[in-house]
């Protein structure tokens, strides 16, 4: 995938050590930022959809954002934690376009970065390790506030010290789609400029120079998914980053993603997530 790095703009919600002993045991997290760790000391583990990963010294793990987790640990642990936030300004995710190993053996100059991480940004430390402390919408609007006011000199080094941990993962990463038809290609980066707003799958057809069953089979055979689903999809997760991110009506966020049905924003919304946006605001 040919991504300018220009596009992706990383933000440290949260950086710092963390010691345990046999209670760091949490059910259920998501959040909408990703998770590194890189562990010093001890075992622990992480249950995720794809497995039971045990978590072990000098190895760096990532977990994305918005991907619901078990934490379990009975013993000592010690790890350094990162916390990034994606903003996606007027387009989508574009880590999330990756399926990224959950594992990778850290380098030998790391834990340096990660300390030097910790040691520019004293503030971004969570004040416990329970995740209802700080993964809700009081914290990421602080932590969001904070990384803007900070000198120009440590928003580039920070970000410049996430670039290399994540590219530790992005060396084996794989992209979720790989789209060899230029024509759906561009359908995608279409919908991806542009999901902030109505769009209208005969426009894409159109903009493809195909029918639209013929688009419909194309995008699908290419993406594994429908246009009307994938673009759900993406308005989605942009819907939820925006309920934890700003303090909008719930209506105006279902305007500013092209829903003029309220009703049916809250219905796909709950389809996708489980909960409705204020359930969902509300629990964050």
């Amino acid at each position: 995938m040919n991504i300018p790095v220009d596009k992706l703009h990383l933000f440290t919600l949260n950086v710092g050590c963390c010691y345990h002993d046999g209670d760091w045991n949490w059910k259920n997290v998501r959040s909408p930022f990703s998770r590194l760790y890189y562990v010093t000391e001890g075992r622990a583990q992480i249950e995720l959809p794809s497995g039971t990963y045990n978590l072990t010294p000098h190895h760096l793990y990532f977990i994305p954002a918005y991907t619901k987790h078990n934490c379990i640990c009975n013993s000592l642990f010690t790890h350094y934690y990162i916390h990034i936030f994606e903003d996606m300004q007027n387009e989508t995710a574009i880590l999330g376009d990756f399926n990224m190993p959950i594992e990778v053996k850290a380098q030998e100059e790391d834990l340096r970065l990660i300390k030097r991480l910790s040691e520019i940004n004293p503030f971004l430390k969570i004040p416990e390790s329970n995740p209802d402390v700080y993964d809700n919408h009081r914290m990421l609007i602080e932590n969001y506030q904070k990384n803007l006011q900070r000198p120009f000199c440590d928003k580039v080094e920070s970000r410049g010290i996430i670039f290399i941990l994540l590219s530790r993962f992005l060396r084996y990463a794989q992209p979720k789609t790989t789209v060899k038809d230029d024509r759906i290609h561009q359908a995608i980066a279409f919908i991806r400029a542009n999901i902030n707003g109505r769009i209208d799958i005969d426009q894409l057809a159109d903009r493809a120079c195909m029918s639209r069953g013929h688009f419909f089979r194309m995008f699908k055979e290419e993406t594994g998914d429908t246009p009307t689903n994938y673009i759900i999809s993406r308005k989605m997760e942009k819907a939820e980053l925006l309920l934890v991110t700003t303090d909008n009506p719930v209506k105006t966020i279902a305007d500013s993603l092209g829903y003029e049905d309220y009703s049916y924003f809250n219905r796909i919304f709950k389809k996708s997530t489980g909960v409705t946006p204020q359930q969902y605001r509300e629990k964050h």
